[in-house]
């Protein structure tokens, strides 16, 4: 019986595991990858993480979970399948067979790419068709590519494929961007940027591999073909809460309901990070959830 299980090894999760091991309770931490990270591994460069301007997103979660290792925090791998209220322990069921007891339950499971559901989209999946432009950009030195989207992923996903790339589009459904205002100056310094304005991705094709794209205008009928050899999306995440709908209130996005204290409608089990719901997504943000979760989770052990 563990004081605290925490599911999720990203920054949510790691603060936490930092925090709770510096409150001395015994916990475990259960990441399905084996890496761990969370979406941070995936990035490029993060430049607005406060004292660590420019640092690579590897090694930043690399620093994150060194420190939980050095407090001794205990690590566990596995997909947890389902999770359970007993009131006074929840358990912890992982697809391996195995089962957990912990007096209380942080859910840092974080988010992950939503998908846009258009023809191609699934059969190119890893043949042209990406949704980590930091993982798969290389692979596509001096090609055209396409970027999906308008927001902070979309825009840093653009600016970091031309500066390999010979061509990026990107492809965006309304007539401005979503995106910091910092991130657009440096979109449009790029002289290989083209914004395509006011447009949705109707089709990829190709035969083997990715050849190109279709692109309806708003309001139009007619649609524009854009040879690319790669087609990277960026439209927005979805929450990684499958598992705990049936037991913990959900907002209609799926996002646990949980304040700046993290505590969910089930006393004993709090969400931290992306999972929840919130205003602003970021790694500061997910790192603080960590910390406000442990801090909650004290006080209800302490009752």
């Amino acid at each position: 019986m563990y004081d605290l299980i925490i599911i999720g090894a990203g920054p949510a999760g790691l603060s936490a595991a930092v925090y709770g091991r510096r409150a001395g309770l015994d916990l475990l931490v259960i990441e399905q990858t084996p890496m761990g990270g969370g979406q941070v591994v995936d990035t490029y460069e993060v430049d607005n993480y406060l004292g660590m301007p420019g640092i690579n997103g590897f090694d930043l979660a690399q620093k994150f979970r060194g420190h939980a290792d050095g407090l001794g925090a205990e690590f566990g791998s596995g997909r947890v399948t389902a999770v359970r209220d007993e009131g006074a322990y929840k358990v912890v069921e992982t697809a391996d067979g195995k089962t957990y007891e912990a007096r209380a339950l942080i859910l840092a499971g974080g988010a992950e790419h939503a998908k846009l559901g258009v023809p191609g989209e699934a059969e190119f999946r890893g043949q042209g068709v990406s949704y980590c432009a930091t993982c798969d950009g290389a692979f596509f030195k001096k090609r055209d590519v396409a970027v999906v989207g308008g927001g902070d992923v979309a825009v840093e996903d653009a600016v970091y494929l031309a500066r390999v790339c010979r061509k990026v589009y990107l492809i965006h459904r309304r007539d401005s961007l979503r995106a910091a205002k910092s991130l657009q100056e440096k979109l449009f310094s790029c002289g290989n940027v083209e914004v395509v304005w006011n447009s949705t991705l109707q089709k990829i094709y190709g035969t083997d591999l990715v050849e190109g794209i279709c692109v309806r205008e708003k309001g139009g009928e007619t649609e524009r073909e854009l040879v690319v050899d790669g087609v990277f999306i960026a439209v927005g995440m979805r929450p990684k809460t499958e598992v705990y709908r049936e037991v913990v209130a959900c907002d209609e996005g799926g996002y646990l309901i949980a304040g700046e204290d993290c505590a969910t409608s089930v006393p004993g089990i709090f969400a931290a990070g992306d999972i929840r719901t919130k205003a602003l997504r970021q790694i500061v943000t997910a790192v603080s959830d960590g910390a406000c979760a442990v801090a909650s989770a004290e006080r209800y052990l302490s009752l």
